[in-house]
């Protein structure tokens, strides 16, 4: 089967940010492919196409993009938004726990860019949106192997776009603040947690708790990639939600000694 329509295909998307992106691109007039590691658990979404994948499995995405290109012919725009969390402070955390986030976040990302370029090329079009993350500019104490993780995105995927770019396709990037989802809930929790670290690890959880409560809605960021997907002349950057705007011009243009103030007052950490 082929479609005259361009094809999504978008990681994670049984909930939350990807759920919402693949909704947002159904209605943006895509043919949507998502992906979750248990496609049976998933409720249905009309319209849209569920494959399993774990993007920690070499073979299980060479197999999900093959069955994607293979059903509808093409693909267009991949998201990669499949991802997790890690708290505590960094010497809390193991090695073991760090390289699972960035097999997810950083080499699930790489994954899976390998797997779509070669078709992206031989067309001579396509972009891949990678989800990045306010934490992928500043610093996220209590957070550190997210925010390294998030980094390395920025890194690999400004790096990539200007490989690329000669041969049609575009590497993007979307970077929310703060938003409503089950972040910190499925956040991965330290696994040798150290009396030093237990008065200000526990504000961090309250203050991400906090954050994750009244950030913006999965659907802000759905907007972002969906311009990022359909922009005639597309940015690098996509910013999502007024917070996200707001801490990236910051960095940009506030003395260092004054921004990272302001990080240790919002972590609520001792002058």
């Amino acid at each position: 089967m082929t479609t005259a329509r361009p094809v999504a295909l978008v990681t994670g998307a049984s909930s939350g940010i990807g759920k919402a992106a693949a909704l947002a691109l159904l209605g943006a007039g895509f043919d949507v492919v998502g992906t979750s590691r248990d496609t049976s658990r998933v409720s249905p979404l009309d319209g849209v196409t569920f494959v399993d994948l774990d993007v920690a499995g070499d073979a299980a995405v060479t197999t999900a993009v093959e069955q994607v290109i293979d059903r509808f012919g093409r693909i267009d725009v991949l998201v990669n938004n499949a991802g997790g969390g890690l708290t505590g402070a960094a010497e809390e955390n193991s090695v073991a726990q760090v390289q699972g986030v960035f097999d997810v976040n950083v080499f699930g990302v790489i994954r899976m860019t390998q797997a779509v370029l070669p078709h992206m090329r031989s067309r001579g079009s396509g972009r891949i949106i990678n989800l990045s993350s306010i934490f992928g500019l500043v610093p996220a104490p209590y957070l550190a192997a997210y925010a390294a993780s998030k980094h390395a995105v920025e890194g690999y995927s400004e790096s990539v776009d200007h490989e690329v770019r000669e041969h049609g396709v575009r590497v993007l990037l979307v970077e929310p603040g703060a938003t409503s989802t089950k972040f910190d809930a499925n956040s991965t929790r330290p696994d040798s947690p150290l009396q030093a670290y237990d008065k200000q690890r526990r504000i961090a959880e309250q203050v991400i708790a906090a954050s994750v409560r009244d950030g913006d809605a999965p659907a802000t960021v759905a907007q972002a990639i969906v311009a990022a997907a359909t922009d005639a002349d597309p940015k690098l950057r996509y910013t999502a939600g007024p917070l996200a705007g707001r801490i990236s011009t910051l960095r940009r243009v506030v003395p260092p000694r004054m921004f990272y103030a302001q990080i240790r007052k919002y972590h609520q950490l001792p002058r």
